[in-house]
């Protein structure tokens, strides 16, 4: 019961569902996802943290970058449909076909450029 409750808990936010609709189209640095969604980082680390106890999304370091994706094809029955009951309800709606268009744009960046400065506006507010 419990991977049920978590995956329900997951699915149950609009934040949550963006960052899922976002990975339909491949991997992401978390950077990229931040500036997406215009949060925080440790906010969108906490609803990265969510899906990923769901089962679904995959997160790997590489280097400096943290990416996800959505969980692959080894993920259970139950995470498989919820993936597949999202991307069919949401596909085309309004905030969905806003953020492809933002992440368009963010996707043309090099991730220094998206990266770098997240990283010194968290060095400044840990100095205050």
């Amino acid at each position: 019961m419990r991977s049920f409750l978590n995956l329900t808990k997951a699915l149950a936010d609009e934040t949550r569902l963006r960052i899922l609709m976002a990975l339909r189209g491949g991997e992401l640095c978390i950077c990229q996802m931040t500036s997406l969604l215009g949060m925080a980082p440790s906010t969108v680390s906490r609803h990265l943290s969510l899906l990923d106890q769901a089962g679904l999304i995959e997160k790997q370091k590489c280097g400096k970058w943290a990416y996800c994706r959505l969980a692959g094809s080894t993920a259970p029955a139950p995470v498989k449909k919820a993936l597949a009951l999202v991307r069919e309800s949401l596909a085309g709606t309004g905030p969905i076909a806003r953020d492809a268009e933002r992440l368009t744009t963010i996707k043309s960046l090099s991730l220094e450029d998206i990266c770098l400065p997240l990283n010194d506006k968290r060095k400044r507010r840990a100095r205050r």
